[in-house]
């Protein structure tokens, strides 16, 4: 049976979905963003005579895109409005988040642990996740890469969609329908939403391009989505509700961040005695603040060092127990 297991870890609460042992989908969120849910009160700070969108500015000073105002609603006044899509991050821009006005009472958006469960799976929080394929995951994730017997996918978010590109050595018809188990894995594992754009490699043949679009019809069944049917060139759009960033987003809006994150979660699982040294990128050191140091120390009980190498990737720094 399908279960979510969540990890509450320093800077950010983890989800995986397990089935049967296997990882199939994930979610990460960071603590204090603006989510999904959230129902504050806000500012109106913009709106174009006539129009029923504007910017809204939040109680944290973020400025979010505001639809569906009423016609009385103007500029200066206090608007309460609930978040419909966070923020995303992307390597050249940021998209605001999304809000309407709504008459419910102000709260925080859904916790983790309530937000999955409402999807209809079981969710419960462990120390640590079985097998521990997260590492691997936040990995894949920065690489943007999902291998299959033949070929790999490479994932890249843009300002227009997420696109997935198929390259392999399998004969065109073949490597298309082995890359369709490794699409749905990547929808799951990366959290992808929005517009997604597939490169399939071209098939000339109708009946070649209706079995790979059967296909990926039959293992997305489960996933809320639209999707055209593959055009002469090989490409799909598949299109899905999004309330926010995906795991790729979230990785690559700020890989340092990320790395910190990474490294505090290594520190937490360190089970021989001993003071505490973290060894890392000095941009991972710096992404570090004082409050998470706090936490880990709080967490661990123990003293922490540090040692910066400049010649550590982003996210491969790790963490030792020094005997005394």
């Amino acid at each position: 049976m399908a279960e979510w297991l969540i990890e509450e870890g320093i800077g950010e609460t983890r989800a995986i979905l397990f089935d049967r042992g296997e990882a199939i989908a994930a979610r990460l969120f960071l603590a204090g963003e603006t989510r999904a849910g959230q129902v504050e009160d806000a500012l109106l700070i913009a709106r174009q005579s006539g129009s029923r969108r504007g910017t809204v500015r939040l109680a944290s000073g973020e400025e979010a895109l505001v639809d569906a105002l009423p016609r009385e609603a103007s500029q200066g006044a206090p608007l309460r409005v609930v978040v419909t899509r966070a923020a995303i991050t992307e390597s050249q821009r940021t998209k605001r988040a999304q809000v309407r006005p709504t008459s419910a009472p102000p709260g925080a958006a859904p916790d983790p642990a309530t937000l999955l469960g409402a999807e209809g799976v079981s969710a419960r929080r462990v120390q640590r996740f079985p097998e521990d394929p997260w590492p691997e995951l936040i990995a894949q994730a920065i690489e943007g890469t999902i291998a299959f017997d033949g070929g790999a996918l490479i994932v890249s978010p843009t300002p227009a969609m997420t696109l997935i590109d198929i390259d392999g050595t399998l004969p065109p018809a073949q490597l298309a329908r082995a890359a369709v188990p490794a699409i749905a894995q990547a929808i799951g594992l990366f959290a992808l939403g929005g517009s997604i754009g597939i490169d399939f490699p071209t098939l000339e043949r109708k009946e070649d391009r209706r079995s790979v679009d059967a296909a990926l019809a039959e293992a997305l069944d489960h996933w809320p989505h639209q999707s055209t049917a593959m055009n002469g060139f090989g490409f799909v759009q598949l299109v899905a509700r999004s309330e926010g960033p995906s795991l790729l987003h979230r990785v690559r809006a700020d890989p340092a961040r990320c790395g910190a994150r990474l490294l505090l979660r290594y520190a937490e699982a360190v089970r021989e005695p001993g003071v505490l040294l973290l060894t890392c990128a000095p941009a991972v050191r710096r992404a570090v603040t004082p409050q998470w140091e706090a936490e880990l120390i709080r967490r661990t009980g123990r003293t922490i060092r540090w040692k910066e190498d400049p010649a550590l990737a982003l996210g491969a720094g790790f963490a030792q127990a020094l005997s005394a």
